[in-house]
């Protein structure tokens, strides 16, 4: 199969501090270990040695309401006010940090930069979590940290996550009014006009070239979580932002098994720099010696 247009990107985003919110960048630097500056921290459960998450809904769902943006040579965060004045930490003073970010989150945590060795992350059932409510005990998987991607990334799976807007398109009007595309987390946010709703269900194992330089591999359809509900910043609640995928959306894939999926994971398999506006083309094949 040649390859094909599909459309171009019209959004970069990268996240800080694993399930913070992020920020948006015109351009950056893509590595064999995903966006340049994308889980450069996380936060450490120092009492279970496991990484924070916010698929976890029970213990962590207020790390999407911290901000966290890139300041220089380190990771600013800001916690909400609450009728009060934000508090503005760094990652340049670790132990301030850590001590702020275990008041407001109530359990005591600690940045890293690391995976740390056998380290695992929780996930609730999404669809308890959907039935059940945030509160509630739910089942809970354990899950490999970081199991498609390089050693010592601070990714839950893959590199690199992407999403078109015909598949957000779809769940703005199924939904009945917009849904914001941050609560799905995505580094690359694919602009496909002529493409329909959950088009990236069959990108699957094709190569994404991005611009001049960048060759991903698409991986497998992203399973989706109890994350998309959570309050990200000032956006509240929202449990259609995962009810959409679930109803209109669920596929099975041989890692995953069956659940509600939208946009895909990817690895990194020739590096460089995107910007905001490059071409991305769908190819089935990619020839060894391109790889630079």
């Amino acid at each position: 199969m040649p390859a094909s247009h599909v459309g171009a990107v019209s959004v970069l985003r990268r996240y800080p501090v694993k399930s913070m919110l992020g920020e948006v960048v015109e351009s950056c630097e893509v590595t064999e270990r995903g966006v340049a500056g994308d889980r450069a921290y996380a936060l450490l459960d120092v009492e279970t040695g496991r990484i924070a998450s916010a698929k976890n809904p029970r213990l962590w769902r207020a790390l999407p309401t911290i901000r966290a943006d890139h300041d220089g040579d380190h990771v600013a965060m800001t916690l909400p006010g609450a009728g009060a004045p934000e508090t503005s930490l760094s990652t340049a003073d670790p132990a301030r940090a850590g001590a702020a970010l275990s008041a407001y989150l109530g359990r005591e945590v600690a940045l890293v930069s690391r995976k740390p060795g056998g380290a695992t992350l929780q996930r609730s059932d999404p669809d308890e979590v959907l039935a059940s409510g945030l509160d509630a005990e739910v089942h809970i998987e354990e899950n490999e940290f970081g199991s498609l991607a390089p050693p010592g990334t601070l990714v839950d799976a893959a590199p690199v996550h992407l999403i078109t807007t015909a598949t957000l398109a779809a769940i703005d009007e199924h939904a009945g009014a917009p849904v914001d595309p941050v609560r799905y987390r995505p580094n690359i946010v694919v602009d496909t006009p002529e493409l329909g709703g959950f088009a990236e269900n069959d990108w699957s194992q094709r190569y994404a070239r991005i611009g001049a330089e960048v060759v991903l591999r698409v991986i497998v359809g992203t399973p989706r979580c109890a994350i998309p509900t959570l309050a990200h910043g000032d956006l509240p609640v929202n449990r259609e932002a995962l009810r959409i995928p679930a109803r209109h959306n669920t596929i099975t894939t041989e890692r995953y098994g069956r659940g509600a999926v939208a946009g895909v994971y990817a690895e990194v398999v020739r590096p460089g720099r995107i910007r905001r506006g490059d071409r991305v083309e769908l190819d089935s094949g990619f020839d060894a010696a391109e790889r630079v």
